[in-house]
């Protein structure tokens, strides 16, 4: 499933795939102890149950994504610049929940009307959910794996996806959502930590 954005298009699910576009399989770490020192590519599910996979998709580290060999081909994870043009095209075009054209407020816009934990702040993706979704981006709280102890956290309250953009040797960046947030976070982590992906079309 693919939604048209401006002048993108996006896929709606996060990736689910455990082979990269070449056919090699991605490694599938469970154990804490091992993701927790990992410096080679990884992916694993949220707790490792597959039935989250089918719903949020899989949580990959920042090795795998630097692999260039997620995505099919025609698609790519989305560069710095892919995000930025995202926000910026929903904050031009009324997508803030408030319908201001400056700040960003584009979360509602952009999240799932399900699964979202409830929130009492207006505009966030937890109050009033039913309002969700009018890009059709379908974002869902899928959590994350830390890389300190391999510990999953936060599903159901937040998301983060990565972007393929390497800050330095040891983080890169990523946008998050949250529950309670008003805005499309741009923030960066360390490589080794388990987030979704989403992919954009070249």
């Amino acid at each position: 499933n693919t939604v048209k954005i401006g002048t993108q298009v996006w896929m709606v699910e996060n990736l689910r795939t455990t082979k990269y576009n070449d056919g090699s399989p991605i490694p599938n770490v469970t154990d804490k102890e091992t993701w927790a020192n990992l410096k080679t590519d990884a992916y694993c599910n949220y707790a490792n149950l597959e039935s989250n996979a089918e719903i949020y998709g899989r949580l990959y580290n920042w090795f795998s994504v630097n692999t260039g060999k997620l995505a099919p081909a025609g698609w790519h994870v989305p560069t710095e610049d892919d995000w930025t043009i995202l926000e910026n095209y929903l904050i031009a075009n009324g997508y803030n929940y408030d319908g201001t054209l400056d700040e960003d407020k584009i979360a509602k816009a952009i999240c799932a009307k399900t699964n979202w934990a409830s929130s009492s702040e207006a505009g966030t993706p937890g109050a009033a959910p039913e309002n969700n979704n009018s890009t059709g981006f379908t974002a869902l709280p899928c959590g994350y794996r830390d890389n300190h102890f391999g510990t999953f956290y936060d599903i159901g309250k937040y998301g983060n996806w990565w972007s393929s953009a390497e800050n330095d040797e040891n983080y890169a960046y990523f946008r998050r959502l949250g529950y309670n947030y008003l805005d499309l976070c741009r923030n960066l982590n360390s490589k080794g930590y388990g987030f979704s992906v989403r992919l954009v079309r070249d």
